[in-house]
């Protein structure tokens, strides 16, 4: 059992290694810098020099006026390029093509001259875009809320550290006051750094949140159960918390808020973030449930030595797969800060 579980870690770690590029979305963004003219950005994710296949379309009155800048930067495939529309882009339909055939979603950020912004996400199911007026404050909620979401559960290392915290509380009462710490410790950063009241460079941000997961794998490998982050872990988990808040900042700040409803979006993205968050702690419980579900079964029917399992409580269980969970965890993201913290020396 033990060896599987290390496996399927092993798994989910290899996912994040690879930036589960198939699922994270592609970026289009329009900036218009006179009436009838935009800069475009395109930026598709892609593994090596393979990128995957989506393209976006135009409608025929759309000219490219510019030379078109093709660079691979960061595991994406980014083009640069000007438009000419006559009489500007309103009504016109953008439609990206390939979404069908892909595992992902494209977000489309359109900055006007006057500042106010347009987002949309396109899905294999609606993979077009009439570009009108900024979108309701229900479909801003709903958009960003989904945003938020995606963003936490295709977030590795957010989900390595909440996880870890859920291992150093152990009990239902102190999981529900350490993540709420977690919480309230992000929301508060998310905020500042997304209203740009509070700016700090990203890479060393990135850097930290990895040392964050190496910091509690080892007080997990260490089992000194009598040190500050076992007694408070709610202490550990708001302090780091305030770093996964410039994180999650970050990624927002990719999509950007409509200048409409900036409290509705960011609301609605911090309360994305905490269902995902929600949603994978309900994982995390329920598969030691199921887990400690199957040994009880075990011990019911089998042998004598199967029996001994009906012993294990939950937590018992948990506590003989702490070491090697921790020391794979500590392994993988001492590599994740080594690399993120060349990427900010470079």
């Amino acid at each position: 059992m033990n060896k599987f579980l290390l496996i399927a870690l092993l798994m989910l770690l290899s996912v994040g290694t690879v930036q589960a590029d198939e699922y994270r979305p592609a970026f289009l963004e329009l900036r218009q810098s006179s009436d009838e003219v935009f800069e475009v950005l395109w930026k598709v994710p892609a593994l090596g020099d393979r990128r995957l296949g989506l393209d976006v379309r135009f409608p025929a009155d759309v000219d490219i006026v510019s030379p078109v800048r093709a660079s691979m930067i960061g595991g994406a495939y980014i083009e640069r390029y000007t438009i000419r529309s006559s009489g500007g882009l309103a009504g016109s339909e953008i439609v990206t093509e390939g979404l069908s055939t892909v595992s992902t979603e494209v977000l489309v950020r359109i900055e006007r001259l006057d500042g106010t912004t347009i987002v949309a996400r396109l899905l294999a199911a609606n993979p077009s875009f009439v570009v009108g007026e900024s979108l309701s404050r229900l479909e801003v909620a709903r958009t960003y809320t989904v945003f938020g979401i995606e963003h936490i559960l295709g977030g590795i290392d957010h989900l390595l550290f909440i996880a870890c915290l859920v291992l150093i509380a152990g009990t239902g009462r102190r999981i529900l006051i350490t993540i709420t710490g977690f919480t309230l410790a992000h929301s508060i950063t998310l905020t500042l750094a997304a209203l740009e009241l509070v700016l700090l460079p990203i890479p060393p941000i990135e850097a930290v949140i990895a040392l964050s997961i190496v910091f509690l794998a080892r007080e997990i490998a260490l089992q000194r159960r009598d040190t500050l982050t076992w007694r408070y872990p709610i202490a550990v988990s708001a302090s780091f918390g305030l770093l996964h808040g410039f994180g999650f900042a970050s990624a927002l700040s990719e999509i950007g808020l409509p200048q409409t409803e900036i409290p509705a979006a960011l609301l609605a993205f911090n309360v994305g973030v905490e269902i995902g968050q929600i949603l994978f702690v309900g994982v995390i419980i329920a598969t030691v449930w199921v887990i400690t579900s199957i040994i009880g079964y075990l011990s019911f029917i089998g042998s004598a030595n199967s029996r001994q399992l009906k012993e294990i409580k939950p937590l018992d269980w948990l506590r003989r797969i702490e070491k090697p969970l921790a020391y794979t965890v500590g392994g993988t993201t001492i590599i994740w800060t080594v690399e993120r913290t060349m990427v900010f020396w470079s």
